[in-house]
């Protein structure tokens, strides 16, 4: 989605505005709608017209809120606006679908894989998986970086995940399919139809992972889920199969994502882009606060909840807008100013409370690498055509980023030997 400069000092009429519709974020701009929302409407319904609706909350104050009690909030009747209505097959086996205390059960031995502590020793891993996306492009010096990175976070899963090679590109169709189905680059037909089959191929896929005669021997994430106990007993093959496709999505829904934003709002800022190098854990954060590329996840009330503005009932679907909860002036001075020196930096890019993401750190890791490694290939990077971004209410993403590159003058054999 295209974020300005200062939404807040427009004005819009809110009632008019479809916060479902996935065009809103691929060619329209959601961020006044939400700067209007925080100062008026904090507590926003909206009826679609076949009769569904939802609540949206827009202040970081709620968000958390929200995200955070999952005694007032639950996640087990689909947590993506495209499931409202529809509830969540998964519900109660997959670890973005359950609440507490399964949902502790089944986290808590995925963190001891995937803590920020475990991830330090994956650093070389993730520095080849980096290298292998930016290798074909090091002596370019027009490419779209969008549709390299989006290679990313299959480099990097399919690595943790002992996936081959050969089966990257179709896996990171199908997951952009889950993700955004009514993308006119990537729906098939219908968006109903699309989800259908990436579905399909994603849960037949991992099913026959796990009737590949090496799974009890694997020593992959596949191969942890298999033999992790979960509340003392061990997952069954249903809950491994949602489980491989959650963490598959959830790595490809944030990662490429943040990384071709924050290199867009670099473009975008030259005195940033300019302090960027030396300053990339800073950089890191900003830009998942800036692009919050998980835009909105969904809850429902468990019983009668006040929120800023109103009373949520219960059974009343919630959207949390992650991206205007990001640019809430109460938190974050100066809000639409992009800082890579921002002190303080609490956005909620990665959720918060249970279902804060498991990923994280090794998506922090990620990015620091990918970033590293591109100012060290390339002196300068600047737009080379019109930006694309992503229709969907879900993910707040760039599908085209074509750059014109200025490579070091290093050579790619003296970098990579």
């Amino acid at each position: 989605m295209r974020i300005p400069s200062d939404a807040g000092a427009l004005t819009v009429p809110v009632a008019e505005v479809d916060l479902f519709a996935p065009d809103l974020y691929a060619n329209g701009d959601p961020h006044p709608v939400w700067a209007e929302m925080r100062a008026r409407h904090p507590l926003h319904r909206q009826v679609l017209p076949d009769g569904r609706s939802f609540l949206s909350v827009t202040r970081y104050r709620d968000a958390c809120r929200v995200l955070g009690d999952h005694r007032e909030f639950t996640s087990e009747r689909g947590s993506l606006l495209q499931q409202l209505g529809h509830g969540d097959a998964a519900a109660g086996l997959m670890l973005v679908s359950t609440d507490p205390p399964r949902h502790t059960e089944l986290r808590t031995p995925l963190n001891r894989v995937l803590s920020a502590r475990a991830v330090r020793d994956l650093e070389p891993q993730v520095v080849r998986a980096v290298h292998r996306v930016l290798h074909p492009v090091l002596d370019r010096t027009e490419w779209d970086l969008a549709e390299q990175v989006a290679q990313l976070p299959m480099a990097v899963a399919g690595m943790l995940m002992g996936i081959p090679e050969q089966d990257w590109d179709q896996l990171t169709r199908w997951t952009a399919m889950a993700a955004a189905p009514e993308d006119p680059g990537l729906s098939v037909r219908h968006p109903a139809a699309t989800l259908a089959i990436a579905h399909h191929g994603l849960f037949d896929y991992f099913a026959g992972q796990l009737r590949d005669d090496r799974c009890p021997r694997r020593d992959d994430l596949i191969g942890y889920l298999t033999s992790m106990l979960a509340g003392g007993r061990r997952l069954s093959t249903e809950e491994v199969i949602y489980n491989c496709y959650s963490l598959l999505l959830g790595a490809n829904a944030t990662t490429p994502h943040a990384a071709a934003g924050t290199v867009l709002a670099l473009i975008e800022h030259p005195a940033q882009y300019a302090a960027a190098p030396g300053a990339l854990p800073g950089l890191v954060e900003e830009g998942l606060r800036w692009t919050s590329p998980a835009n909105s996840f969904l809850r429902h009330a468990r019983h009668d909840v006040e929120l800023s503005g109103g009373l949520v009932r219960r059974g009343e679907a919630v959207a949390v807008w992650v991206g205007s909860a990001n640019r809430d002036a109460e938190v974050f001075p100066d809000p639409y100013r992009f800082d890579v020196a921002r002190p303080d930096n609490r956005h909620i890019a990665f959720g918060f409370g249970p279902h804060y993401c498991l990923g994280a750190p090794l998506a922090r890791m990620t990015l620091a690498v990918f970033f590293a490694e591109l100012f060290r290939a390339f002196d300068r990077i600047e737009p080379d055509g019109p930006v694309t971004h992503l229709a969907s209410n879900f993910i707040a993403g760039i599908t085209h980023l074509p750059v014109r590159a200025r490579p070091r003058t290093v050579s790619a054999r003296e970098r990579d030997g």
